[in-house]
């Protein structure tokens, strides 16, 4: 897999994983130095054909509006989104949200990751979630089982499949989790951002210079 292109026809029709539901959700072709990877998309992201297209993407635009001043419509063209799974897992079954995805899923979808990163050689990945966090990063840096505040607010250089890059974690968007806003978890996610906003290759609004950056406080 040589190109964007080639990586999203191959992605769309894939069905190696039978207990997943619905279709592979993929974003947007731009190829850009700045990389997203998430989780797996949720129930509504196939049907509106674009990652975070719903609550958790609301919260996760609403972030990042607030540290480059851009919208939407910017973000996604300057992002290059992907994810651990590009499947919807389907719910948990105990409750509690969404199925993580199994190591055998993930496992399937890595190829696509390990493509994109060849294609894009990004220099800033933002990790959203700890399953996110832990597959950029490896269990030696960062396991699932650890807890968040070990990591967000932090930029980690790691080499993820070849490629020298910048690792930005940031907590999960989802609405059932309160991580983000109360306690550490409040500041350390604009710590993570503000991170995001000022090193070489991450956010910046099409209009600003390098010392043109903004920043936001937990007030």
């Amino acid at each position: 897999m040589n190109s964007l292109e080639e990586i999203h026809e191959r992605l769309k029709a894939c069905d190696a994983c039978p207990q997943m539901c619905g279709t592979p959700v993929v974003g947007n072709k731009n190829k850009t130095g700045l990389m997203l990877i998430g989780q797996a998309p949720g129930p509504h992201e196939a049907s509106k054909g674009k990652p975070f297209a719903f609550t958790a993407g609301k919260t996760l635009f609403e972030w990042l509006h607030k540290v480059s001043g851009l919208s939407e419509e910017e973000l996604r063209a300057q992002i290059y989104f992907a994810a651990v799974a590009r499947c919807f897992p389907g719910k948990n079954l105990k409750g509690g949200g969404d199925r993580e995805p199994s190591s055998e899923e993930i496992a399937n979808c890595r190829q696509f990751l390990i493509a994109e990163m060849n294609v894009l050689k990004p220099k800033v990945v933002i990790a959203v979630g700890k399953l996110a966090i832990s597959e950029v990063l490896g269990p030696g840096i960062f396991k699932k089982s650890a807890p968040l505040t070990d990591i967000v607010g932090k930029k980690i250089s790691v080499n993820y499949h070849g490629q020298d890059i910048v690792v930005v974690p940031l907590p999960h968007p989802s609405g059932i989790s309160t991580w983000h806003k109360k306690g550490p978890g409040k500041s350390l996610l604009v710590e993570a951002l503000n991170q995001l906003a000022l090193i070489d290759g991450g956010l910046k609004k099409k209009d600003a210079t390098a010392t043109d950056r903004g920043s936001i406080s937990d007030n």
